[in-house]
């Protein structure tokens, strides 16, 4: 099989978008929608993959930099026939190029492979529709062949009659695709000069044409609009969660769940409503997760518990673990099994370790907790001086008082054991009680203030 290019059309403006940002990086399921295809296209493996920007200036060149890609500014936009034409002298003729779409988020591999393995010539990615107002027409002979691609506002009402329509996504022979580019004119209603207009010449030169067609029809679904955007975004979850529950997934309901990445699922996992994944999400077996709770690239043992509204980020849970509800794993933290975070506690680049708890409104940054430690409500570490951040060691069976603050750096030792309401600015021996309180007293006499009048 020749090496493949593949050019990625990404210049429009998307003035229906009613936004500065260039269409193509307008978000569907977390990603821009120029990310889909550019990842769609690095999975074909080509040796050179070239996108055509030009609305936006340098914005779409800078969001996608970490793709090994030819970025190419098409300037002006004079059709999709001309923006081709700018990725051409980055391509080599003895190949194949494929063109796709940077508003066409969700074609899928096994459709661009299909084209792949249709034979040799030009091949047109089509699809059939009830309604195919807008689209280009597919014109064949009595005997099927494709003639040309006739558009819109270029066919007669015999045309308009057709129900087969081109995608605008094609793979063509590089060689012979540079020859056709460089005898495209612009004698149309839009004055434009048209990629669909090579098809002729093809069949002119006695190039075989062929069609292929998608799986599904929203993997060729354009975005033009934010309408179109929500509704391929709800298209896209309902497929992924389809996936879910077709590996045994329990949903509560699957039209309430966002997958902003890659979510990964054990066995007798079950998801409440109005979740949220982000980035790559591991849930081990019969991890449980709470309505509305939000996950970011995290792992998840098996057999723990996320209590609704629990928010977890670039963190990690041992097995059997409760959260939430209302918990904060800020980026860096890790449960080991059996450990507890409770209602509104918040733990950042902290460890926690085995069978330890933090049940109730605390915050524990900055720290290494040992195993079987328990942390009373309102505990805070004090881990920031206003300049720098230092870290609390809290060693194994240490028991925390409720109301305590622990001013880094200090260690509490191992089974030690301190007041309620004190706050710690030195380590603490093991296995000793420690406080630090003022003594209690009554001031005989004293008045509340009253509200002075006006």
């Amino acid at each position: 099989m020749s090496p493949l290019n593949i050019v990625i059309l990404a210049a429009g403006k998307g003035t229906r978008m009613y936004s500065d940002k260039p269409k193509v990086l307008h978000a569907l399921a977390g990603r821009a929608l120029v990310q889909h295809v550019l990842d769609c296209a690095v999975s074909l493996q080509p040796q050179q993959v070239c996108v055509v920007y030009g609305h936006g200036g340098e914005a779409v060149p800078q969001a996608m930099n970490a793709y090994d890609a030819q970025f190419v500014i098409q300037e002006p936009q004079l059709g999709t026939g001309h923006a081709v034409q700018q990725a051409m002298p980055h391509l080599k003729d003895d190949s194949r190029t494929l063109v796709l779409y940077g508003d066409v988020p969700l074609i899928q591999h096994n459709t661009l492979h299909q084209m792949q393995q249709a034979g040799d010539g030009l091949v047109l990615l089509t699809v059939n529709l009830d309604n195919p107002t807008g689209y280009g027409r597919i014109v064949r002979n009595a005997e099927g062949d494709v003639q040309s691609i006739v558009e819109q506002k270029d066919a007669t009402a015999e045309q308009l009659q057709i129900g087969e329509v081109n995608t605008g996504i094609m793979l063509a022979p590089t060689r012979e695709l540079r020859a056709w580019l460089g005898k495209l004119g612009n004698n149309n209603a839009q004055g434009e000069y048209y990629l669909t207009d090579i098809v002729a010449m093809a069949v002119q030169q006695g190039v075989a044409v062929r069609t292929a067609q998608p799986a599904q029809r929203w993997e060729v679904e354009g975005i033009n609009n934010k309408m179109q955007l929500a509704a391929l975004e709800r298209v896209w979850q309902q497929t992924q969660a389809n996936k879910l529950m077709a590996q045994g997934v329990t949903l509560a309901d699957p039209a309430r769940i966002d997958i902003r990445g890659e979510l990964t699922c054990g066995r007798d996992v079950e998801i409440d409503i109005g979740c949220v994944f982000e980035g790559q999400v591991t849930l081990a077996d019969r991890v449980r997760v709470g309505a509305y709770s939000v996950i970011r690239d995290a792992v998840i043992g098996q057999g723990t518990q996320i209590a609704p509204y629990s928010h977890i980020d670039s963190s990690e849970a041992g097995a059997n673990c409760h959260i939430g509800p209302y918990a904060r794993l800020r980026p860096g933290s890790k449960l080991h099994d059996d450990a507890h975070v409770g209602n509104f506690v918040e733990i950042k680049n902290s460890e926690i370790g085995k069978g330890s708890k933090a049940n109730h409104l605390s915050y524990i940054g900055d720290s290494t907790v040992g195993t079987r430690v328990n942390i009373g409500a309102g505990t805070i570490t004090c881990n920031y001086d206003g300049a720098n951040k230092f870290r609390t060691v809290i060693e194994d069976d240490a028991f925390i008082g409720s109301d305590t603050q622990l001013v880094a750096p200090v260690t509490v030792g191992k089974g030690a054991t301190i007041g309620a309401g004190s706050t710690i600015t030195k380590d603490t021996p093991a296995g000793e009680l420690t406080l630090s309180r003022s003594k209690q007293m009554t001031i005989a006499g004293w008045q509340r203030p009253v509200k002075g009048k006006k």
